[in-house]
């Protein structure tokens, strides 16, 4: 669908951002003489009558929020090819991630510009409504007369704290999430406590905590991340305190509510001490040494490697895996000792894939160009012993008629429609398989292929799959 000039009064000017469900536009409002940005549904969602109404939830809550530090929405609208749109405030200084691309701010303005970001946040819980997508990027700076003003924009993962599920893994940036988000856990404001933290550690330092590139890494944190005073001499011990608290993987430990958190911050950097009543002094971490000469490019390398793992490969055939998204659920030895373990079937959601898995199966995650969610990220191609779930998109205008029967296996009378095609197969002394394509659209199939031995299970986890174009 062509991009029209104009939306209603307003004139586009130059695309400023765009995401899976919406472009954001620098335009004009003629009638007032004023920049502002135009933010319209993507055309792919236009008649998925659930997003439409997500996407005006959103710009009808943040007209209400009315807070100099959350984006302000100035009208909403439908455009002439039925898309639905709002206009925000334009943010003419671009955002927090572009700043810290050019390295850490300095330290009066990093605690002014997570001071502002948290009055932001406090206007959103008053309002009952979690960010759930805290982090530099959804930072926004607009230029006043006396210097710039930050905005926490994006609410597009915001949800009521009553409506936050609790057997829903959600989304989130995986440097910036709490490890309850990434858990299924109810969420409460300590939850973006947490991600207002890992910004203001990415504020001071440059980079982001724990180095984590997946939302299973996160499950795996354990404590808070290294001592920002071994990143950057200028930092005091105080901040560091501050800041590695709000970081803390236990929520009972991190600092109560924002107002305690913010006031410490300031003091500390105002004073160099750590407010006296506010940090038990049981709970208060331990500051790490001052390092030496620190190779900080190792370092970083190390921490930010992925290990993705390759979907399997089909012989004997020409497809291409389209833009390699998998997910892989996998049981056994829990991956580092953790175990993922709920009460009921746990949804997991990435990237349009979306699947239900047995409690019983433990998790991992990496991501980069394909998202890999096992146990043991290489055991699925070479360990057939291995119970789990992979759902990969193939690029193909047709069903196959034919698929390679696992080691160990023997194939069964294929099941087809003109929709799917579905191959069942039995195994010695592995789980039993079943492996379906399902036409996604005229060019992409979904490939789901589940190992299990419970019948049961294995046809559960097989029709909660599916795919939606993000």
């Amino acid at each position: 669908m062509d991009q029209p000039a104009r939306i209603g009064r307003y004139a586009l000017v130059r695309r400023v951002g765009a995401g899976g469900f919406a472009t954001v536009w620098l335009a004009r409002d003629e009638q007032l003489d004023a920049e502002v940005a135009v933010k319209i549904l993507s055309d792919l969602w236009v008649d998925d009558e659930d997003v439409r109404r997500r996407f005006l939830a959103e710009g009808r809550f943040l007209r209400k929020v009315d807070s100099l530090y959350v984006v302000g929405v100035h009208d909403i609208g439908e455009a002439e090819d039925g898309r639905p749109y709002m206009v925000l405030t334009y943010a003419d200084g671009g955002t927090l991630a572009d700043r810290i691309k050019a390295g850490s701010l300095e330290l009066g303005e990093a605690v002014r510009v997570i001071t502002e970001v948290g009055k932001g946040l406090k206007h959103l819980h008053t309002r009952g409504v979690l960010h759930r997508d805290v982090k530099p990027a959804n930072v926004l700076f607009r230029t006043e007369p006396g210097g710039d003003r930050a905005m926490l924009g994006d609410l597009g993962l915001g949800k009521a704290v009553q409506d936050v599920s609790q057997l829903t893994m959600p989304g989130g940036t995986p440097a910036y999430v709490a490890p309850e988000q990434v858990r299924g856990e109810r969420l409460d404001h300590r939850a973006d406590l947490y991600s207002l933290g890992a910004v203001a550690y990415a504020a001071f330092t440059g980079q982001a905590p724990h180095g984590v590139a997946s939302l299973g890494a996160v499950m795996q944190i354990d404590s808070p991340p290294p001592s920002m005073t071994t990143l950057r001499e200028d930092v005091s011990d105080a901040i560091d305190v501050v800041v590695r608290r709000a970081l803390e993987p236990d929520r009972d430990k991190r600092w109560p509510d924002l107002d305690s958190f913010l006031n410490a911050l300031r003091e500390a950097h105002t004073t160099g001490k750590v407010p006296v009543g506010l940090v038990p002094a049981a709970e208060m971490p331990t500051p790490v040494p001052k390092a030496g000469d620190v190779d900080q490019e190792t370092a970083l390398v190390t921490a930010n490697e992925p290990t993705v793992a390759v979907p399997p490969k089909r012989s004997g055939r020409s497809w291409v895996v389209a833009t390699v998204l998998a997910v892989v659920l996998a049981a056994g030895g829990g991956y580092g000792g953790y175990r993922y373990v709920l009460s009921r079937p746990v949804k997991v959601e990435a990237n349009g894939l979306s699947v239900e898995v047995p409690r019983e199966w433990s998790q991992k995650a990496q991501a980069d160009t394909q998202l890999l969610v096992a146990t043991e990220t290489a055991g699925w191609q070479t360990d057939t012993s291995v119970e789990g779930v992979y759902l990969g998109l193939v690029a193909s205008s047709t069903l196959p008629t034919s698929a390679t029967a696992p080691e160990g296996c023997t194939s069964q009378t294929p099941e087809t429609s003109d929709t799917t095609a579905t191959f069942r197969y039995s195994c010695n002394n592995v789980p039993t398989v079943v492996e379906q394509y399902r036409k996604v659209d005229d060019s992409t199939l979904l490939r789901v292929q589940v190992r299990e031995d419970n019948p049961k299970k294995r046809q559960e986890v097989l029709d909660s799959a599916s795919y939606e174009k993000p």
